[in-house]
Order: structure tokens, then sequence, then C-alpha cells
């Protein structure tokens, strides 16, 4: 069955509204993680608009007392220090040595993660593979967040990549506008999976996120072959109505159900 990592991202971003210290999010972890969830993720951005430095050490603490459970940290391997206190993206890597980390292109200010990365521009080629290879050497498994376009996939391969995570913002929106078994969602439901195909042909194994949630999970991961999704937004909504417990376990149980229908 795929993983499931679930983005705390927006529970920090909750407590930075009041500058307080709830919700804890040491506590909303390990309550995420007792309810059944495979992994936590993390997004610490230079901006420290929700996940703060310091919640990557403590978070990483948190999942390290926890058998079996990964943890990911996202984010931009440009990501340099700056003057309100962020060491930079590779100095946090360095430091936590996270079991995975999953690198972004976004820019600094940018709201959220929408696009991949453009391995065809050699800039961007060698930068990526010099940070994959700096990870290697702490044993770091590495996941490139890549639109599901084939030479892109093929070019995450050439510069050393674990994984790819798959940006399912595209699919997400036919879903929600069209209806999950519309003709226009299958039509990228269909490229998603040549695109899983391609992954798992050339050895890389697949990740998958963005604006993924309890209406379009099922059907998008009967794929078949999919690693680990990563979600936060949607859940932490769904968790205002039913409580985070029981949605973790109703993510789960898409998962579950994904399976059984792509068989």
């Amino acid at each position: 069955m795929t993983a499931l990592s679930v983005n705390v991202n927006k529970v920090a971003w909750l407590r930075n509204a009041r500058d307080g210290s709830r919700p804890d999010l040491c506590d909303m972890t390990r309550l995420i993680i007792d309810a059944g969830a495979n992994g936590i993720t993390i997004h610490p951005r230079p901006d420290q608009r929700h996940i703060r430095s310091q919640d990557v050490f403590d978070i990483s603490a948190v999942v390290s007392a926890f058998d079996g459970v990964e943890f990911n940290i996202e984010g931009n391997p440009t990501a340099g220090p700056t003057e309100d206190g962020y060491p930079g993206f590779p100095q946090l890597i360095e430091a936590v040595q996270p079991d995975q980390c999953t690198l972004v292109p976004d820019a600094e200010h940018q709201l959220t993660s929408d696009h991949g990365w453009d391995l065809s521009e050699a800039t961007a080629f060698d930068r990526v593979s010099s940070s994959i290879a700096k990870a290697h050497d702490l044993g770091i498994r590495v996941s490139l967040f890549i639109d599901p376009i084939p030479d892109q996939i093929s070019r995450a391969r050439d510069a050393g990549a674990d994984r790819i995570e798959l940006y399912t913002g595209p699919y997400a929106d036919a879903a929600a506008k069209n209806g999950v078994e519309s003709k226009e969602a299958d039509e990228y439901w269909e490229l998603y999976r040549e695109a899983v195909t391609h992954a798992k042909e050339h050895d890389l194994g697949v990740n998958a996120g963005h604006d993924l949630n309890l209406y379009n999970l099922t059907r998008f991961c009967s794929i078949g072959s999919i690693d680990e999704v990563s979600i936060g937004h949607a859940l932490i909504a769904d968790a205002l109505e039913v409580g985070l417990e029981v949605t973790v376990q109703r993510y789960l149980e898409a998962l579950s159900n994904a399976t059984l229908l792509g068989r």
C-alpha cells in the first residue's frame, strides 16, 4: 500500500498566527504517528512562515522515537542562510539527516510548490546533481519534485535521484472542476500512469503530492506503484471537521481502497 506522509506545515502556520505554542507541533506530530501515518513531512522555508528552524530539530527527535516512521524534509537546495536565523536548507539537511529530502524548485516567497524541476537547463541539472551527491554522502534518500514528463523523469534518474515526487496539481484541478470520473480527470490520470510506468522502468521510486485529498486520492493512487503520498493542507483542513486522528485514518483507508481498486 502507498505510504502516507503527513505534512505538518499548516499546524505550524496556525501556531505562528498567535506567536505562542498552541497547537503544539510535537504533540500533533505524535498524534499523527499514533493514528497510523507512515511518515512526517515538513518544508522549512527561508521566511519561516510556518516551520521554524528549531522545529526541524524538534520534529526530528519526535519521529526518531518511532520505529519505521520516516522523516521527509522538502526544500530548495539553493536556499541559503538568512538574517532572521534560517541556517540554509543544505545546512539543515546535514544537521538533521532525515530519511528523505525532497528537492523542490520553489522561489523564496512562493506561496506553495506549483511546478517541477526543469532539468533540461544545464545549471539546474548540475545544481541538483551536486545536491543529490551531498545528500547521498550523508545516507539520505533523495526525491525530486517533477512534472509528469518522461524526459524530465529520465533526467532525474541521470542526476542521481532515488525517487521523484510527481506534482499532482493538474490532476487535482481537473478532478475538482469536472469530477473525479470525468474525461478531463481521466486524461490526466492516464498521463500520470504513464509517468509512473516510465519512472519504474528507470528504477526510480515514485512519490506524489499537491492537492490530493479524500475526494481524489483513491482514484489517483489506483494507478499503482506509488510509494508515498505527501498530504498536508487538505488533511489538516479535514481535521478541523472530524479531528486529526479520524482524518489520518480516513486517508489511510483511502489508500487501502486504492490498492483494491487497482487490482
